[in-house]
């Protein structure tokens, strides 16, 4: 049987819940700082690995109130031969506390830094907890809707956890007066009668008749009240269970294309760059979006869509037309994806290289085509040099909203980029 224990003792002698608070707070953020760190110094394909946590011993205990010393003492020392009256003594040098000092001690104690171990699961967590595709919207019923529970009236069956209490006794209490009505009633009526029966034996008492009648009343009675105690206070036909009914509910959707510059002009660091930006947009959209479709397309003078696996291995390249990569998208929207029914986003890593005369031409088809059916699309760049593209992108950045374009030249630079491309809403930076 499920049970709830529910500790309602108060706060113990020099503990407050405030501070407990706080250091859970103070912990917390600790543990971000830790997945930053070790995020910035890892491999791309070590990035969903666990991670230790280290945290001082100052900031395990709480902090309390003492009362010190404080004021002028004189302090008696036998055997005192260095020192006079007056003398300042400086504080003892620590040593052996655990600190990792370069001195060797001979007396002391201490505590090592506390350590414990974030499981994968905890650190993916923590990695992406305040993150989320922005303007996620309804859209119409999926293939395979989605179900929610409705609570719906109450039900005879049910489990503890659901039973309502005050809904049972009031079906107890109803039970209990229906079924003992008609005793009541009777009841009543007999103690009237051996009230006048025992009025007039006080009149006529050697009356054998009349005693008769007032000993069959008084057993009548008796009897009429051994039935009613007999009533269940609580029977099983009392209890009610809050019932709960799965009903479809409208279901979300989404579409994330990956686009990503393969031609020349994409070196390996670049490349990596680019890889390392996708895949933890990859990792992002699989763990917090069970029911969203990934579309990987690469690029260089054409445009291909790829598995997963082509998407981050495969090494074909060539020169660059970039709306080759907007003109297939463009293809794949209409064919698969209406954006009545779809939330669709898009994520494109280049580095802004591109034949002069096709820039004019994304911006168009940004403008155009897809951002008036996408919820959200992102540029990064991993050049440092703002060619002909950035140029022809910064002007869509001043005029749509969900367009947003950042660098990302080195590898410790992915991750804080990716954050502020999908950071909650409302969330601080």
């Amino acid at each position: 049987m499920l049970q709830q224990i529910i500790d309602r003792r108060l706060s113990g002698k020099n503990k407050s819940i405030g501070n407990r608070e706080r250091f859970l707070r103070r912990h917390k953020d600790q543990i971000r700082e830790a997945v930053r760190r070790a995020v910035d110094g890892r491999g791309i394909r070590d990035i969903e690995r666990g991670e230790d946590v280290h945290i001082p011993k100052k900031d395990l205990s709480e902090p309390v109130f003492g009362h010190g010393d404080g004021g002028v003492r004189e302090v008696v020392r036998p055997g005192n031969t260095e020192h006079m009256k007056g003398d300042r003594l400086p504080k003892p040098k620590g040593g052996g506390q655990g600190q990792g000092g370069s001195q060797a001690s001979d007396s002391g104690e201490g505590e090592d830094d506390f350590v414990f171990h974030l499981s994968r699961e905890e650190f993916m967590q923590v990695f992406f907890e305040d993150l989320a595709l922005p303007n996620l919207t309804r859209t119409q019923l999926a293939e395979v809707p989605e179900w929610k529970s409705h609570r719906a009236g109450y039900t005879s069956d049910g489990t503890p956890t659901n039973l309502h209490v005050l809904r049972s006794m009031r079906g107890a209490l109803g039970r209990r007066i229906a079924l003992g009505m008609d005793k009541r009633r009777e009841l009543h009526e007999l103690e009237e009668r051996l009230a006048v029966l025992q009025r007039d034996a006080l009149n006529q008492p050697g009356l054998m008749e009349l005693k008769a009648l007032i000993e069959e009343t008084q057993a009548r009675i008796a009897e009429l009240r051994q039935r009613i105690a007999r009533i269940p206070f609580l029977d099983p036909i009392d209890l009610r269970f809050r019932n709960r009914v799965r009903v479809p509910v409208p279901s979300t959707r989404a579409v994330m294309f990956c686009l990503m510059d393969v031609s020349g002009s994409m070196d390996e660091s670049r490349k990596e760059l680019a890889k390392r930006f996708f895949i933890l947009l990859y990792l992002f959209l699989t763990r917090h979006y069970d029911k969203i479709d990934v579309v990987f397309i690469r690029h260089h003078t054409q445009a291909q869509e790829v598995n997963e696996q082509e998407f981050f291995h495969a090494t074909e390249t060539g020169g660059t037309v970039v709306s080759s990569a907007l003109v297939l998208m463009e293809q794949i929207i209409k064919a698969r994806y209406s954006p009545s029914e779809w939330n669709i986003y898009a994520a494109q890593a280049s580095d802004g290289d591109n034949w002069h005369h096709d820039s004019g031409r994304c911006r168009e088809l940004l403008a155009n085509q897809i951002l008036p059916r996408c919820r959200y699309f992102a540029y990064v760049q991993v050049a440092e040099a703002e060619q002909n593209l950035w140029e022809e992108y910064v002007k869509l950045a001043e005029d749509v909203p969900h367009f947003a374009m950042r660098k990302a030249v080195e590898v410790a630079q992915i991750y804080p980029v990716f954050r502020d491309l999908f950071k909650k809403e409302g969330a601080s930076p």
